[in-house]
């Protein structure tokens, strides 16, 4: 999630780029040798949270499919001060050399390649509190105000390996998991999936929830507290959809009020992006004690039960007021993100500049394409420049905050290019089906959309993505003729423009040359759609 405002943004993405890559960025964010052999196939997750000494002890039971053999080394990622205790598989414990949060476990001789094969990873410790959730994540531990537990994790960016042992890189989606999660017995806890069923002994509770579908490690979580349940059964494309709503017994009439929000959405991004992704799944909006995360079909809350982003319209037009931000933002999430998943989070505007845009496709749907022009066109004023929305490849490093609203305003910008809402939207349809519950790359994203809206596309992307400069539009008006051209930009940019002269709409092709359009009668009045994300320069 990480929005803004502009400031809060900044510690996971900015704090580390004036750093130069560490042995330990590369380890987190690239496909190592001890990686690169394996394919993860499950996680059977069991972990009992101890809220009185804010600590956690559990196992992991990875499975894992063989790709390639002749390698007895496999990487795991666990952050201190968690701690991996023990590993084992087929009942001998393994030895493990450690450096810093990588753990090479040494298996006893080279596996066969398409063997499925497990580890037992057992892990204990205090994992780090989160101090800004969930920008600079870990796990929250608050009191609701009756004093009962209230505890989440959120982990984006800082990894999951902050508080439970797995392959910590996005590339490799897991393809279905088991969480266990045992709590003091007044306490609830919600997770990934569908709740499958409830141990209890005389002290304590343990939750099973199951995952059928492939999941991002940074998804998965745990939500802790005095929670109360009610449900909905939606209507979907896929048949009837199971949403389910868990929130502190103190605010159970506040979310019965808000969360009529959450069909409306399922309603307008199943007409823009297709089915929602995990029926099998059900879809959950969990209240959290922090500002919200897009947890695939947990999707957490803590937007206080207003509309806005905390009660304000981020793009000061007022049509900011007409949803709530999180449920709408986070949930958008499903589609990008949690169905389409960068395989490296330099290209993490796949999840966040689409997102964003889906906040001014709710407005479409529901409001109007005048209201949603207007709130994506207002949300320029947070637009830095400050650095390419794509960031540093294989050190986990994420581009500019830019591709929320820059990334939004690009894609309004093809859309008002492409002039065809029925292919606009059978391309983000489209996405979701060609790369359903897979990883990809900008590089794949950019080439289909080019392919399926028939437009060379390719200066755009390097143009908004790549570099920080806006393209300028610059003109000149002599009697009957236009002479016009763009600046501040690539090598061979080009862009097509609408623009009204004389009350009628003219599309020109601009290009880094001087060109020329002649017309009939002398031009009196001309003005540049608002649509495009350019800047303009009368000379």
């Amino acid at each position: 999630m990480r929005l803004l405002f502009t400031l809060v943004f900044s510690f996971i993405t900015l704090s580390v780029f004036s750093q130069e890559a560490t042995r330990q960025d590369s380890l987190r964010g690239s496909i190592t040798p001890q990686r690169a052999w394996w394919d993860i196939v499950h996680y059977d997750l069991s972990v009992t949270v101890i809220p009185a000494s804010k600590s956690l002890i559990g196992t992991n039971i990875m499975t894992y499919r063989v790709l390639e053999e002749g390698t007895t080394e496999l990487q795991i990622d666990l952050q201190s001060p968690m701690e991996l205790t023990a590993v084992m598989q087929d009942g001998h414990s393994l030895d493990v050399r450690t450096e810093g949060a990588a753990h090479f476990i040494q298996l006893e001789s080279a596996q066969k390649a398409g063997e499925l094969k497990a580890i037992r990873l057992s892990f204990e410790g205090k994992p780090r509190a989160a101090v800004n959730p969930p920008w600079d994540g870990g796990i929250t531990w608050q009191q609701d105000s009756n004093g009962k537990h209230f505890i989440a994790s959120s982990n984006q960016g800082i990894g999951s390996s902050i508080w439970w042992p797995n392959r910590d890189h996005p590339a490799d989606e897991v393809d279905s998991l088991d969480m266990h999660v045992t709590v003091p017995k007044d306490l609830v806890d919600v997770s990934n999936g569908r709740l499958v069923g409830i141990d209890s002994t005389t002290s304590s509770k343990t939750y099973h929830w199951a995952v059928r579908n492939p999941i991002n490690n940074y998804g998965v979580n745990i939500n802790i507290g005095d929670y109360v349940n009610f449900s909905e059964v939606y209507k979907g494309e896929k048949g009837p959809l199971d949403m389910s709503y868990w929130v502190l017994r103190e605010d159970e009439k506040k979310a019965r009020a808000q969360f009529t929000q959450a069909p409306m959405m399922m309603e307008a991004f199943e007409h823009w992006f297709g089915p929602y992704p995990f029926y099998e799944d059900s879809f959950k909006l969990v209240q959290a004690p922090y500002l919200g995360m897009e947890h695939q079909s947990s999707v957490t809350y803590g937007n206080k039960f207003k509309n806005g982003y905390l009660g304000k319209d981020l793009s000061g037009t007022g049509q900011g007021l007409k949803f709530d931000f999180i449920i709408i933002h986070e949930s958008g999430h499903e589609w990008f993100a949690n169905n389409i998943t960068n395989k490296d989070v330099a290209d993490m505007w796949i999840h966040e500049s689409f997102t964003n845009y889906s906040e001014n496709l709710y407005l479409d749907y529901h409001f109007g394409k005048d209201a949603a022009s207007e709130y994506v066109i207002g949300l320029r004023k947070n637009i830095r420049n400050d650095r390419p929305i794509i960031g540093t490849y294989d050190v986990n490093r994420s581009g500019s905050g830019d591709m929320y609203y820059k990334g939004a305003n690009m894609l309004h910008t093809i859309r008002t290019i492409v002039d065809n809402d029925e292919l606009w939207r059978e391309t983000l349809r489209g996405l979701n089906k060609e790369f359903y519950h897979k990883t990809t790359t900008s590089a794949m994203v950019e080439d289909f959309m080019s392919r399926k809206l028939n437009q060379n596309l390719a200066p755009i992307f390097d143009q908004y993505l790549r570099t920080v400069k806006i393209p300028t539009f610059e003109y000149k008006v002599s009697k009957k003729k236009l002479s016009y051209r763009y600046t501040n930009v690539i090598s061979d940019f080009s862009m097509p423009l609408s623009i009204m002269i004389n009350g009628k709409l003219q599309w020109l092709a601009p290009a880094d040359q001087w060109q020329e359009l002649k017309m009939s009668k002398k031009i009196i009045d001309m003005s540049i759609l608002e649509d495009f994300y350019i800047q303009t320069r009368k000379l």
